[in-house]
């Protein structure tokens, strides 16, 4: 059974910084582009970062500059790491695997963690 399990969430003033973490399956994680998501109350779930196999990393506009998005290859993890974090960031944040097999997308999601920034 596939599992993303995320943890580092928390409640950190603005300014502050979080890291976030996700353990991934080792089935999947190897061949999976790896991302973080977020969704704020009455808000729709958008991207934040992701990861490709690669390493090659993309970020959401708001974040660029103060988001970094990596994966241990080894240990099948992803991080975020949250620097100068504002009170807007606040969010559940969740991770995510998205992977191609045999021709069929396939998407995985962990439970989310929850991130306030207070003002």
């Amino acid at each position: 059974q596939v599992q993303l399990v995320e943890s580092g969430g928390g409640l950190v003033q603005a300014g502050g910084s979080l890291r976030l973490s996700c353990a991934a399956s080792e089935s999947i994680f190897s061949t999976s582009v790896m991302a973080w998501y977020r969704q704020a109350p009455g808000k729709q779930r958008d991207l934040v970062a992701q990861i490709t196999t690669g390493g090659v990393p993309l970020y959401a506009e708001l974040v660029k500059g103060r988001f970094t998005i990596s994966r241990d290859n080894a240990k099948n993890t992803v991080n975020l790491q949250m620097n100068s974090l504002k009170a807007e960031d606040t969010a559940v944040y969740y991770c995510n695997a998205n992977r191609w097999r045999l021709g069929v997308q396939y998407d995985y999601w962990g439970q989310g963690t929850q991130v306030t920034v207070s003002s």
